[in-house]
């Protein structure tokens, strides 16, 4: 396998829950279950049971398998997201891919939405009740491709009453996809930069009910406005 199958199945064979990690990567490909069953030759069923995490985990030849999948549907798609991948993968960019700022005192979502000029794509209802202790500035593709699932907890400080906010992001789908299965969750996220929310995401916020905002400031601009709290 090459470098990017390697890391891949990798990150199945190694992850405290090896179904949610196949479910993460094959969503990252846009690949449906019955797509992905159809190409393996197995039931929707077995992919379904795979991952929810209600058979045991896939041995190394069911995961080579799977990863050979994902890449040989997607190269007959054009091969997109292989060269996002990659082209990610080979970065050698030095500079920490993620930023904890902890809050001196909390705010309300609220007021955090109007500090940064975010626009609220779903759950504009929970804003007001909720507290926010800090946030976490988030390289999006650098997580998706080098954080390992033992390091995801580091992302929430010294606290999960925080916010994400995603850069990197071209519709907002990869990083919910993240979240929906990862087991701590941020209490709202953000999204930088984006002209339209891909409709994944915005269903994806709206069952884990974490609102969804965008804002159209610069890195710099956010951490300025959000670090002097």
């Amino acid at each position: 396998m090459d470098s990017l199958q390697e890391r891949i199945a990798g990150e199945i064979t190694l992850s405290d829950s090896p179904g949610s990690t196949m479910k993460k990567w094959r969503e990252l490909f846009g690949i449906s279950q019955i797509e992905l069953a159809k190409h393996l030759k197995i039931s929707t069923s077995t992919i379904s049971d795979y991952e929810g995490n209600r058979r045991a985990s896939p041995g190394v030849g069911i995961i080579k398998r799977l990863v050979t999948s994902l890449i040989t549907i997607d190269e007959q798609r054009g091969g997109e997201v292989i060269r996002n991948l990659e082209k990610f993968d080979k970065s050698e960019a030095k500079d920490p891919f993620y930023f904890i700022h902890d809050f001196s005192a909390p705010i309300s979502g609220m007021d955090f939405a109007r500090l940064i000029d975010a626009k609220i794509v779903a759950n504009p209802g929970y804003l007001d009740t909720m507290k926010l202790f800090g946030y976490t500035l988030i390289d999006s593709l650098r997580v998706i491709l080098e954080i390992s699932p033992n390091e995801y907890p580091k992302l929430f400080g010294t606290t999960n009453e925080r916010a994400f906010v995603f850069d990197q992001v071209s519709t907002g789908r990869s990083p919910m996809v993240v979240i929906r299965v990862a087991p701590i969750k941020p209490r709202l996220v953000v999204i930088q930069n984006i002209d339209q929310v891909d409709k994944l995401a915005i269903k994806i916020s709206q069952i884990e009910r974490i609102p969804l905002l965008t804002t159209r400031l610069t890195t710099e601009e956010v951490r300025t406005r959000l670090n002097n709290i």
